[in-house]
């Protein structure tokens, strides 16, 4: 189950996309897990020389995101399998469009639908949702981020589909940024002992890694101002000391609202003037897009 054909290019240019190496990488392991021992049912019921042509149909409207992870599932099953995709990762499209047409050998198309599929929905879930929390702050200068709750193993590929829907990626792991959140800061003390473990913290780092604080009162604020960090999280904050925060920090640093956004909370976040507005619940609890893949015996 592996070749070396890269999918065909299906993303708009505007959305940095996933190396094909990486996107081989996890399908594989998908694969792996899903037909360990190749396809009983269908070898058991397909005759080996049968072609089939099948269709990605959308069953509700959406954006589309990770088209490359369904042709690489094909392609991985059965690399005799041609795939034409109708649009581009980032594309919206309308209940009962044509997302992608696979057609050749039926026992890989149907070895690789599951897998194809769930990639395909999850991603295209991520992008959907995300363009809806980025409509919400249409007119703010608010940006809309993801966070590191994601699916173990599938980050790089939900990151990327929060960008086809429009949104932003924060951080990408532990190594990438310094981020101090609520534990760390009990472990540093408070006010001008913060301030100095802060400063001192920061005068180690290279001039281009960005230093994040994360707190969760205003009463924790000038302390972490002072120590002339990047970007100041606020962290389950109600809109008024959202409000007030933004005020008080003025400028001298980015400004992140986080905690208890959703999309009928989002657009009042942002009228408070905050820069960033991350939440975890465009990965974790987002729910897949319903696609269907619609098949056809070709005549022999």
């Amino acid at each position: 189950m592996s070749n070396t054909t890269a999918p065909a290019p299906t993303r708009t240019a505007s959305v940095m996309p996933v190396p094909v190496r990486v996107i081989e990488k996890i399908v594989l392991a998908a694969l792996e897990e899903d037909n360990p021992r190749g396809d009983l049912t269908g070898n058991t019921l397909i005759p080996a020389h049968t072609t089939a042509t099948a269709a990605v149909i959308a069953r509700e409207p959406g954006i589309c995101a990770g088209l490359d992870s369904f042709i690489a599932a094909m392609r991985l099953s059965d690399p005799a399998l041609e795939l034409v995709p109708a649009l581009a990762d980032g594309e919206r499209f309308a209940a009962g469009e044509t997302l992608v047409t696979v057609t050749g050998p039926a026992r890989g198309l149907l070895a690789g639908e599951r897998v194809g599929l769930n990639l395909l929905q999850r991603l295209s879930g991520i992008a959907t949702a995300t363009a809806a929390f980025v409509a919400e702050t249409a007119g703010t200068n608010a940006r809309i981020a993801d966070t590191r709750k994601t699916t173990p193993g599938l980050r790089v590929l939900e990151r990327y589909a929060v960008r086809c829907g429009g949104g932003h990626n924060h951080r990408d792991n532990l190594s990438e940024a310094v981020m101090a959140k609520d534990n760390h800061l009990a472990l540093l003390g408070k006010g001008s002992e913060l301030t100095n473990a802060l400063r001192k913290a920061r005068a180690s780092l290279g001039h281009t890694v960005h230093f994040e604080v994360e707190i969760d009162s205003l009463d924790q604020l000038d302390a972490v101002l002072a120590a002339g960090v990047d970007t100041i999280m606020l962290d389950n904050f109600n809109l008024a000391d959202l409000a007030t925060g933004v005020r008080r920090i003025a400028g001298a640093a980015l400004v992140e609202a986080s905690g208890n956004v959703k999309l009928d909370t989002v657009a009042a976040i942002a009228a408070t003037g905050v820069d960033v507005i991350s939440s975890g619940a465009l990965t974790h609890s987002v729910r897949a897009l319903d696609l269907g893949l619609d098949i056809r015996m070709e005549a022999n």
